[in-house]
């Protein structure tokens, strides 16, 4: 069951599909689907389609669910594909998006803790 934190409403720069993890743009208070795990990952989105210039919400910290990009075991840091879906990482200076609170393959979706920071 999620349980956010912090939910902040951002400005989406592009289209964004529920639970996938988002980063900053260079235009203040917009978000996009990272695309990569050296994105400026802040967050994940809710259970709520944003088209492009739709506000989207994203949850900062906490409990919430986000799609897999691949097999993940509970435990594991997780940063973003290229298509805003959570892998795994050990990499130094990863952006990390948070840890898996299950296991998951590519296409499900699953609760993680929130915590963005750099691996």
């Amino acid at each position: 069951m999620a349980n956010p934190g912090l939910i902040k409403t951002y400005d989406a720069g592009a289209a964004i599909a529920p639970y996938t993890i988002v980063k900053l743009t260079t235009t203040d208070f917009q978000a996009l689907a990272a695309a990569a795990a050296t994105d400026p990952i802040i967050g994940v989105t809710t259970e709520v389609n944003a088209a492009s210039g739709d506000r989207v919400d994203v949850v900062h910290n906490g409990i919430a669910y986000v799609t897999a990009g691949g097999a993940i075991a509970a435990g594991d840091a997780l940063t973003s594909d290229a298509n805003g879906h959570a892998i795994t990482t050990v990499t130094a200076n990863n952006r990390t998006v948070g840890f898996a609170r299950q296991s998951a393959v590519a296409g499900d979706v699953f609760e993680a803790l929130i915590a963005p920071a750099v691996y």
